[in-house]
């Protein structure tokens, strides 16, 4: 295979792709090169197809390779582990925008797999992977209505800047993917500094334009090396029997749809199918073999899945009414409380309709953010949500276990929201770390996440810059004709069109994450749903305040107390000792623990420019560390009298303490004014004495004198 190479000019930076070298086994790849950032993307096709499957098996992996970075991994196992959240992440970010693009009934099993080679920081390589995936899809013979392709959007003093480095990220207050085809966008992800709905739209608009670019340049490609398209198995389905199905089906899923209730639609719905299933199984299974009796319930299943559909649409788009009789603008029944837990640092319960979320705030030490082993340049964070999904919350059993994708990648968007409002290091020193726990769900569990975890921060004296609320927005469309729908429930997210979560605070956008499972949608749509969205947040925002209208002045009796000074750097080892032995001993001292690791001992850290800070929730234990640790750092000042303890008498003088850890010689003759043969006959061990301070020898220990004090 020759090897071939593409060059394209994006926005100031060489986009160079190869083909024909690398990896010509698999059905599609390519290397792709932006700036040093080099990622091989990869796309393979199964031979058969499960035709009887209800869902394609797409598979896409981002795989982070340390050595790009020049780094070895850490741990005991020096290999790449499972993937870090950044990696799943971006996984899911290539799988959102391709996924609705394969023909529907594909169903051969596909797999497009990212390996990150190199890394430049300035060039994306999540942005590279998602354009090498639609590219290596879109040469092969596996069959894709693409391609599509992605784009960073950053905002400089007012100005759009396309994929900005991480720079010019640290001072953008928007932060913004968006991905699509060259007609519309069908994916945006995004984090931004309470940025207006009119500014968002401007900065997606701007990206979509972007995108088109790198869509030409891939168009170019793919007509010079594209593969023809393969033939694939699909169920062909008669129309007799789809008349037959339907006639029985339609007006009693019609009548169970508009059942206002979640659990007894879903079981009315459920009963009708499994009736109908059983009468063709029960009416064919000595007529057919078992793999045809297999396709026949397969299609029957089929059938009635889109007269369920096709009811739905009807019902909201026609008659423009909801399946629980809302308003299309209409929110649930809201609900807000704190304190639901009486020995957390903060806890809050945030329901809408059938969805709730319990959210706890837990303070720590800056010590305690998490250690980051990945490609970027972030190594640690202090602010983390965590989001979990039990599978009692929607009355069924399931899977229990580490957090699959679903969970991380809800978790990021609720964490991407509230990071914004959250204050500096330097205003709240502590670690933060917010888990949803979700014991309901009907529909945007993510964002009823906000809105508790949010609560949840204010009642543990988090001072929060501003509450941040979400609310999700879907979309009904037939043909030309479409309907915006507001806090949309399950059933309308998983037979609609679109999943637009928008969570901010009254005065602007915080995060915006975008899912459509249509080929792309308009700018007038996505006007629309912002504008809709934003008087829904406000609604939301309304209920949240009522129960905490502003974050705690304090924090929780049980959550540790905090204390910040500084001393100077040079004396950051007199504090620490050799081998740690002067903090462990002010440690215990001042907890009253035998060591450092019991859970009641206070914890101190110590940055290199000198800034102390201590945890605890006795505060009385606080002022007692500051004390002993001021003790080690404060500076003799030679001429001063001070009141010191004798501690130990020897033949030359005797040895006195100042201060706790602070210790001077009292030579003999500097004991009194008249000639002293034993220093017993002035002093003995335990007196209180006054004495001068009067320099240091050529050793540094300090010389007091009680002669010149006297």
């Amino acid at each position: 295979m020759e090897k071939k190479v593409f060059e394209f000019d994006f926005r100031g930076r060489k986009l160079i792709v190869e083909h024909g070298e690398l990896a010509k086994q698999a059905h599609g790849a390519v290397l792709v090169r932006y700036g040093d950032t080099v990622v091989l993307s990869t796309a393979v096709v199964s031979k058969n197809a499960n035709i009887l499957s209800d869902f394609f098996p797409l598979m896409v992996l981002y795989q982070e390779k340390l050595y790009s970075v020049g780094k070895i991994p850490g741990g005991f196992i020096k290999r790449e582990g499972r993937p870090t959240d950044n990696a799943t992440l971006a996984a899911r970010m290539i799988d959102r925008p391709m996924r609705p693009l394969f023909p529907e009934g594909f169903r051969n099993e596909v797999q497009i797999v990212n390996t990150v080679l190199s890394v430049e920081q300035d060039c994306s390589p999540e942005i590279t992977a998602l354009f090498g995936s639609s590219l290596a899809t879109s040469i092969s013979k596996i069959p894709f209505d693409g391609p599509i392709a992605g784009v960073k959007v950053g905002r400089v003093d007012g100005e759009l800047i396309i994929n900005p480095t991480p720079e010019q990220l640290e001072k953008s207050d928007i932060d913004l993917t968006v991905a699509g085809t060259k007609d519309a966008i069908n994916m945006v992800e995004s984090s931004a500094k309470e940025v207006s709905e009119d500014d968002m739209l401007e900065a997606l608009m701007f990206g979509h334009d972007a995108v088109k670019e790198l869509i030409s340049f891939e168009e170019e490609i793919i007509k010079e090396i594209g593969e023809e398209k393969m033939e694939y198995e699909k169920l062909e389905i008669e129309d007799s029997l789809r008349e037959e199905i339907t006639d029985l089906s339609r007006d009693r899923l019609d009548a169970a749809l508009r059942i206002e209730d979640k659990i007894l639609k879903y079981e009315t719905i459920d009963a009708i199918k499994e009736e109908i299933v059983e009468k063709y199984t029960v009416e064919n299974e000595d007529k057919l073999k078992v793999e045809e009796l297999a396709e026949l319930i397969t299609k029957v299943k089929l059938i009635l899945e889109d007269v369920e559909y096709d009811i739905f649409r009807n019902i909201v788009v026609k008659e423009k009414t909801r399946i629980d009789g809302r308003k299309m603008d209409e929110i649930r029944p809201l609900s807000a409380s704190v304190d639901i837990l009486p020995r957390v640092h903060g806890s809050a319960l945030f329901t809408r309709g059938q969805t709730q979320s319990l959210s706890v705030t837990t303070l720590g030490a800056i010590g305690e953010g998490q250690l980051l082993d990945g490609i970027s340049l972030d190594e640690e964070k202090r602010f983390m949500l965590h989001y979990n999904f039990p599978q009692f919350s929607v009355g069924e059993t399931g899977r229990y276990g580490s957090p699959g994708r679903r969970e991380i990648g809800h978790g990021a968007l609720g964490e991407k929201a509230l990071a914004q409002v959250i204050p500096s290091e330097d205003e709240f020193p502590y670690t933060i770390r917010v888990v949803s726990e979700i014991l309901e769900s009907n529909g945007s569990s993510s964002q009823a996440s906000i809105c508790a975890g949010c609560m949840s921060l204010m009642a543990a004296g988090v001072p929060i810059k501003a509450p941040v609320a979400g609310i999700a927005m879907g979309l009904i469309t037939a043909g030309d004709d479409y309907t915006v729908l507001t806090d949309i429930q399950g059933m309308e997210d998983h037979l609609g069109d679109m999943d637009f979560k928008v969570a901010g605070t009254k005065d602007g956008i915080c995060a915006l994450q975008m899912d459509i499972k249509i080929k792309g949608i308009t700018k007038k749509i996505l006007k629309e749903a912002l504008a809709q969205a934003k008087k829904a947040r406000m609604e939301v925002l309304d209920v949240m305040l009522s129960a905490i209208p502003e974050p705690r002045k304090e924090v929780s009796k049980y959550a540790p107390k905090m204390e910040t000074f500084m001393i100077k750097p040079e004396k950051i080892k007199d504090v620490i000792g050799k081998g740690g032995e002067m903090i462990t001993k002010i440690i215990c001292e001042a907890s009253d623990v035998k060591l450092v690791t019991d859970a009641r001992a206070v914890k101190v850290e110590i940055d290199d420019f000198g800034k102390v800070v201590i945890y605890h929730s006795d505060k009385e234990v606080i002022d007692k560390t500051r004390e002993m640790i001021e003790n080690v750092v404060r500076e003799v000042e030679e001429g001063k009298v001070y009141t010191a303890k004798v501690v130990q008498i020897e033949d030359f003088g005797c040895f006195v303490e100042v201060w706790p850890g602070c210790e001077g010689l009292v030579h003999i003759s500097k004991l009194a004014k008249e000639r002293v043969e034993k220093v017993s006959d002035v002093v003995q061990v335990g007196d209180e004495i006054l004495v001068k301070a009067i320099g240091t020898d050529k050793k540094g220990k300090l010389n007091f004198s009680r002669k010149d004090a006297m």
